[in-house]
């Protein structure tokens, strides 16, 4: 019967050492966030515009790292082009995550940005590919949507067939998706036509320095409209399960 107590109390105590044990700290990893100006951090020049990745720092404890890479007027095409991918796949890690966001400048035939449906798809496939080489984690995102409202004040659809390719490449290679053209519509829906130009650079002329004549810009943001998007993204993350989830800021609440 001793031997017995003596056995539940070394037990016990063995429990309460456990307890005193430091917690598995949680290897630093990055967040590379690759795309165009609907992400991309701005020069002052352009402010009030801002990408939802300025915001998305925020999101996530000390042990992430976003690095924004993101640029301007820049399609899968140029950005491969410009060798600005592949230092992101040189520098890749395990553990770390590479948000995927085109399609913009891919889509306009006019530009000289653009992307033809098949390369898009290719290159999308390559991002994937060659992060998951290095055992870091890709997220596909279709491109953020545009204000745009038909005549009956219903939010239309402006990135259908380079939105349907990102679908299209998550399912088959199995990458998380974060639908931000479908939720961002959503978004503005609820807005409606006329409170919606409150996400977007929409100024009177003589309102800001910048844009000295005004400005209505239907695809970049401002602050608010970075924030929402960022906010999209964030509980996407959350949504699809993501060990990144688990690196989310959690604040006391009071």
């Amino acid at each position: 019967m001793k031997s017995r107590f003596a056995v539940l109390a070394l037990c016990l105590c063995c429990l309460a050492l456990w307890s005193f044990l430091p917690k598995e700290r949680k290897q630093p990893i990055t967040v590379y966030l690759v795309g165009d100006s609907t992400l991309s951090v701005k020069e002052t020049k352009a402010y009030p515009e801002t990408g939802w990745g300025i915001p998305f720092v925020y999101f996530f404890d000390s042990t992430v790292t976003v690095d924004n890479r993101a640029m301007n007027g820049r399609s899968t095409r140029t950005f491969l082009e410009e060798n600005r991918w592949q230092p992101v796949s040189a520098a890749l890690k395990a553990g770390d995550y590479v948000f995927i966001q085109f399609g913009h400048n891919d889509e306009v035939s006019t530009k000289k940005s653009y992307t033809t449906e098949a390369d898009y798809r290719a290159n999308l496939e390559r991002f994937v590919s060659e992060a998951r080489k290095k055992k870091a984690q890709p997220v596909l995102i279709t491109p953020a949507a545009r204000r745009k409202f038909n005549m009956a004040g219903k939010v239309e659809e402006t990135h259908a067939v380079y939105s349907g390719i990102v679908r299209s490449v998550a399912q088959q290679h199995q990458v998380p998706l974060i639908d931000l053209d479908r939720k961002s519509q959503a978004l503005l829906q609820q807005y409606g036509p006329e409170t919606s130009k409150k996400l977007f650079v929409h100024l009177q002329p003589g309102e800001h320095p910048n844009y000295p004549q005004g400005k209505a810009d239907d695809t970049h943001f401002n602050e608010l409209g970075a924030r929402e998007m960022a906010q999209i993204v964030l509980a996407e993350v959350k949504a699809l399960k993501l060990d990144l989830a688990d690196r989310i800021v959690k604040r006391p609440v009071k």
